[in-house]
C-alpha cells in the first residue's frame, strides 16, 4: 500500500512539472498554431497520438468523420439529438459536457477550487455589485476534459447584454494543479458572463476558465476571439438573447466552467464532485421547481 501511494505521489509530481512548470504561454501559443494547421493526414496521426493519452475520446457522436485539423476535431459540432435538453420550468441545465468538480453552497463570499483551497468571489469576479448578488449562492465547477466536446450552451432562456473578459494565466485546471495553486481560477484568463431575463427569481453567471493548451474562448454574441492576443477593452457590450441549449461558444481545446447562483437555487439530483454530466442535463433548481427529472 506504501509503494502503491508513493507511486501515485511521483506520478501526480510528474503530471504537474509537465504541465505546469514549462513555459506556459509560449506553448500555448504553440499549440494554437499548431491545431490550426489544415492537413487530414496530419490531423488524422495527431488525433491517432492523442488516443494515446486519452482513452476516451469518442468521436462517434460528431457531426463529421473526417477532420480539416485538430482545431476542427476539438471544436466539433455533435450530431442532432445526442444531447436531449431539460426543458422543465425551474431546472439548469449544464451548459457542457464536463466533469464536476468542487460544487455546493458558498459560504458567505467563500467558494472551493478543491478541499482545503477556498477563494473569494471578489477574486474571481471584478464587479463588487456583481459579487454580492452571489453571497451564500450555490456554485458548481464543470471541468471540460481535453477529449470532451468543447462546446457550451445557454443552461436557461436568457439575455447577454455583455461579457466581461480577463486576461490572465494559463495554469492546468486538472485536479493535480487545483491541490497545488492556491486561487488557480482567478489567476487564469477567463470570462464573466451574467445571464438575464431568464422568467426565474435570483441571480445566475457563467464563468468560462482557460487554460494551457487552450487560452481560447470563442463566443457567438461577439465578433472578437478572446485569446492570449486580445488587446481590447475588458467589457465587451452584446445584444444576445439564447433559448435553452442553444450554443453560445466553444473552448478551442479543453478548460472549466464555473455556474454561480444566488441563494434559490440547490443542486440537482446526482450532481456531486466526480460526477460526469453531459449538457442538458439537469445542473441546478430553482426552489419550488418540479423535481420529476
Amino acid at each position: 500500500m506504501d509503494k502503491l501511494i508513493r507511486s501515485l505521489t511521483q506520478q501526480e509530481q510528474l503530471n504537474f512539472l509537465l504541465t505546469n512548470r514549462i513555459p506556459r504561454r509560449a506553448l500555448t501559443q504553440c499549440m494554437g498554431y499548431f491545431s490550426s494547421i489544415e492537413s487530414k493526414l496530419m490531423t488524422k496521426v495527431s488525433i491517432a497520438i492523442w488516443r494515446l493519452f486519452a482513452d476516451d475520446l469518442d468521436l462517434s457522436e460528431a457531426k463529421k468523420s473526417e477532420f480539416d485539423s485538430l482545431n476542427d476535431c476539438f471544436t466539433r459540432e455533435l450530431r442532432d439529438g445526442t444531447r436531449p435538453i431539460d426543458h422543465q420550468q425551474g431546472i439548469l441545465i449544464s451548459p457542457c459536457d464536463a466533469i464536476v468538480g468542487s460544487c455546493g453552497r458558498i459560504q458567505g463570499s467563500t467558494v472551493f477550487q478543491a478541499k482545503g483551497f477556498p477563494y473569494a468571489l471578489a477574486d474571481l469576479i471584478t464587479d463588487p455589485e456583481m459579487q454580492s448578488r452571489y453571497h451564500d449562492g450555490v456554485y458548481v465547477t464543470l471541468r471540460l476534459k481535453s477529449s470532451m466536446y468543447h462546446r457550451f450552451h445557454a443552461p436557461i432562456d436568457c439575455d447577454i447584454d455583455q461579457v466581461t473578459y480577463i486576461s490572465g494565466d494559463t495554469w492546468n485546471v486538472n485536479p493535480v494543479a487545483l491541490k497545488r495553486i492556491e486561487k488557480l481560477y482567478c489567476k487564469n484568463e477567463r470570462a464573466i458572463l451574467e445571464l438575464k431575463n431568464t422568467g426565474l427569481a435570483g441571480n445566475i453567471a457563467m464563468v468560462p476558465v482557460a487554460a494551457i493548451l487552450v487560452a481560447s474562448m470563442r463566443f457567438h454574441c461577439i465578433s472578437h476571439e478572446l485569446d492570449l492576443r486580445y488587446k481590447g477593452p475588458n467589457i465587451i457590450p452584446c445584444q444576445a438573447r439564447y433559448g435553452k441549449g442553444e450554443e453560445m461558444g466553444y473552448f478551442q481545446h479543453g478548460s472549466t466552467i464555473i455556474m454561480l447562483a444566488s441563494s434559490n437555487y440547490e443542486l440537482a439530483e446526482g450532481i456531486a464532485e466526480g460526477a460526469r454530466v453531459n449538457m442538458g442535463k439537469p445542473l441546478l433548481i430553482a426552489h419550488g421547481a418540479r423535481k420529476n427529472h
